[in-house]
């Protein structure tokens, strides 16, 4: 809750005013001083007349007034017959203070009332914050408008996506000419894949091309803590679309809004995520599909989203927006590099070979970071070393300026790592491509590392995915075998990591184990990574893959050496400089 300048002065003047009244009421109740005596004195005093009024209370000391008009207290010795021995004795006796009751009701109400002038200003500025969110939807521009406007052209790759996207174009800008076959525009299109793919790229020039108005928002837009808010928001949301006419409206990040529902027997249905989402069902259902309005959502758990979101009629099209492929990496880069001062050295079609697994985005940086070091440097263009720098960048970090903390040894034992993973992979199969290995650390607190770059395929075979994790293994397998087994180092453990989850996967996902069966162990229910079975499997399976690694290197020792003699003199080897002592070898 947001607070002005003036509701904080307001708040600040509640809680003094509070607190000097408390102040003020100790000080007041402790004005008048009590002299202590004892009791024996007092009961003397009380025998010699001298006594004018006691007050009883329940307390452990009793107050009271002498003849003279001082006061005094003394203990209360809480006999039965205590008042009628000071009521012989001609002394007045009170059950309690009536000026300190009086005190304590007029404080009391005091208090009451600065609380409830606090509680009451606090709801205040709550309702308020309520209402400024519900109307903060209707702020919500026209992002398609003006010079920037994003069409089909300025999306490189996602070939499939864009060819399906660009049937809608048609339907937004022509919906009579469906309505007449019958036919009816899909409501809603789901675009799902990693991140940094191009989603929301694809989803603004699908109104760029049909040039209509682009709404973005992002599910957790929609994620209030004041119940009935973001169903409002929601609703204010469609009927802004309503008015707009022809328009795309933009949802990202959909699983923050649209988790499947938990049920009946846990209140689902109740709380304010549901109402949300509940509220978007009956929205997408109820508008007129031919209204020219399309709404495009975005996710990277689509396996998170509610049923109900991905039946027909809401989300009718679900189209997968995976990492490119080489071909569209190409163009990807070239659509980075076209404003870009490229030297005649930098080869594009290269670059694309080493970036597998990059999304567009990371291509996107790449490209970027390689500008700017040729910026920092002020070269002219920007070279073939400024783009393997800046890949080193990326993948693991800015290199380590000091090294002298680094000893000879960390970085020999750094060399024969990063050599055993990048053996293992040529060993393997030939075709399989390393494009660099370094022992460069990095800002990260990487020591170095090897880019292995398997070919572009759809699916993997069993036997691929077993190389995978030999090549894994193969850096702690040199360690051991040039070292011994217990000077191993820390330095696998991101290895060991991805070992385990890959053969985690062969057996309990994916049926490529003889004695786990072909059951998805996954479709079963819980957790698989608790599953005694899979753990004790998975741990017999890597025992096997890490022998079958160490027996490879054994018998290739020599070339694990000369790999690893040239690495420590270079640092750093291109993917030529790894093949001419590679492929000496006869294999």
């Amino acid at each position: 809750m947001k607070f002005t300048k003036k509701k904080k002065i307001i708040l600040v003047s509640i809680l003094a005013i509070l607190i000097v009244a408390s102040i003020g009421y100790y000080k007041f109740s402790n004005t008048e001083e009590h002299k202590n005596i004892p009791y024996s004195k007092f009961t003397t005093l009380v025998n010699e007349g001298k006594i004018d009024t006691v007050i009883l209370s329940e307390e452990s000391k009793i107050k009271g007034t002498f003849k003279d008009g001082t006061l005094f207290k003394t203990d209360n010795p809480r006999t039965e017959n205590f008042k009628e021995v000071l009521l012989l004795s001609d002394v007045n006796v009170k059950e309690s203070d009536g000026n300190t009751t009086i005190k304590d009701v007029v404080m009391f109400v005091f208090f009451l009332g600065g609380f409830a002038l606090l509680a009451f200003f606090i709801n205040k500025n709550t309702a308020k914050q309520a209402q400024k969110e519900i109307t903060q939807m209707s702020t919500i521009d026209n992002n398609n408008g003006g010079s920037d406007k994003t069409n089909f052209d300025d999306v490189a790759g996602n070939e499939e996506a864009k060819e399906n996207l660009k049937e809608l174009v048609d339907f937004i800008k022509n919906p009579d000419k469906y309505e007449r076959y019958g036919a009816r525009i899909p409501r809603g299109v789901l675009l799902y894949g990693p991140p940094g793919t191009g989603k929301t790229l694809l989803a603004k020039a699908l109104a760029g091309e049909a040039n209509v108005p682009f709404y973005a928002v992002s599910g957790s837009d929609f994620i209030q803590v004041y119940a009935g808010l973001g169903a409002s928001r929601i609703r204010d949301l469609f009927k802004k679309a309503r008015n707009a006419g022809k328009c795309v409206i933009f949802i990202d990040e959909i699983d923050a809004l649209g988790k499947k529902r938990r049920g009946g027997a846990s209140g689902g249905g109740n709380d304010e995520s549901d109402r949300t989402l509940n509220s978007l069902l009956t929205e997408m259902s109820g508008f007129n599909g031919n209204e020219g309005i399309i709404v495009i959502a975005a996710t990277n758990r689509i396996d998170t989203l509610d049923e109900a979101l991905l039946r027909p009629g809401r989300f009718d099209r679900q189209i997968e927006v995976g990492l490119p492929d080489i071909n569209a990496r190409h163009k990807i880069l070239k659509l980075h590099g076209k404003n870009k001062p490229l030297s005649k050295d930098v080869d594009l079609r290269r670059v694309a070979y080493e970036t597998v697994y990059f999304s567009g985005a990371k291509l996107e940086n790449l490209m970027n970071e390689s500008a700017m070091i040729a910026a920092r440097k002020n070269d002219e263009k920007i070279r073939k070393n400024h783009l393997d720098k800046a890949f080193y960048t990326v993948i693991a970090g800015e290199e380590k300026k000091d090294r002298s903390s680094v000893s000879y040894q960390e970085k020999e034992i750094t060399a024969f790592h990063e050599a055993g993973h990048a053996l293992v992979t040529k060993l393997n199969s030939p075709k399989n491509r390393v494009t660099k290995i370094t022992i460069i650390p990095s800002t990260k607190g990487a020591g170095g590392f090897s880019m292995n770059i398997p070919p572009d395929k759809m699916y993997k075979t069993k036997e691929e995915i077993k190389n995978t994790i030999m090549t894994a293994l193969g850096g702690r397998v040199a360690e051991e075998l040039i070292f011994g087994e217990n000077k191993i180092t820390s330095g696998a453990s991101n290895d060991l990591q991805k070992a385990t989850k890959m053969v985690v996967s062969m057996i309990a996902s994916l049926g490529m184990d003889k004695e786990a069966g072909l059951i998805n162990y996954e479709a079963i229910g819980g957790d698989v990574r608790a599953n005694g079975y899979i753990i004790k499997r998975a741990k017999t399976l890597l025992n096997e893959i890490y022998e079958e690694t160490k027996e490879l290197l054994s018998n290739n020792k020599e070339l694990l050496e000369k790999l690893t003699k040239e690495l420590l003199e270079h640092e750093t080897l291109d993917e030529d400089q790894i093949n001419e002592l590679i492929d000496n070898k006869d294999f």
